[in-house]
């Protein structure tokens, strides 16, 4: 994998790549995949993955567009798990994607900024979302998950960031990551797997 190289360049980074690497994929269907995310906000990946089984068969074991998401009773959605909350936030995903025509070849086309201010337009996603789309769905190479919790927590073991200004200690982040650009997501994937193990 040619990132190997560029990241280890980082000492510290390079300690804990050893020989592992890891691949991207794209997958189809964002607008589904952005819902999927919803689904399973704030909960563990086992539920996650429980809620979401459940919601795809509403639809006969078939990925549903946004209109048919649409088309669902409220009701129907919170028998599989989800609070009213979560209920109207994925209907606002299936709204704003057919009001903005957003479909898979449009988004190709988007940059990562264009994509993250597009999507934090719609109330239920924010910011952190839209970059876990940006690397698990539209395989952009070069996102940095600046507030994802498990990123934090290896990067201040890993380069002994002083944690008592939040606000400091995310621009150290922000200053650290600059040398790994254009490969940032697969810094990402390597910390998060260091921090698990």
């Amino acid at each position: 994998m040619g990132y190997i190289k560029h990241l280890s360049k980082d000492k510290k980074l390079a300690k804990i790549i050893g020989n592992d690497s890891h691949q991207l994929t794209i997958r189809k269907n964002i607008p589904l995949r952005l819902m999927a995310s919803i689904l399973s906000q704030q909960l563990s990946t086992k539920v996650a993955a429980v809620i979401y089984g459940r919601f795809i068969v509403l639809y006969n074991g078939k990925e549903p567009k946004p209109q048919q998401v649409l088309d669902t009773p409220n009701e129907t959605l919170r028998s599989i798990g989800l609070s009213n909350a979560k209920v109207g936030y994925v209907k606002n995903v299936a709204e704003f994607c057919l009001a903005n025509n957003i479909n898979d070849r449009l988004l190709q086309k988007l940059s990562d900024e264009a994509i993250i201010d597009l999507f934090v337009q719609i109330k239920g996603v924010g910011k952190w979302t839209v970059e876990m789309l940006l690397m698990f769905s539209l395989g952009r190479e070069d996102v940095f998950a600046v507030d994802d919790l498990g990123i934090q927590q290896a990067m201040i073991k890993l380069y002994q960031l002083d944690v008592t200004d939040k606000k400091a200690m995310k621009a150290n982040m922000l200053q650290i990551a600059q040398k790994w650009s254009p490969y940032r997501t697969y810094a990402c994937l390597h910390l998060w797997k260091w921090k698990d193990q």
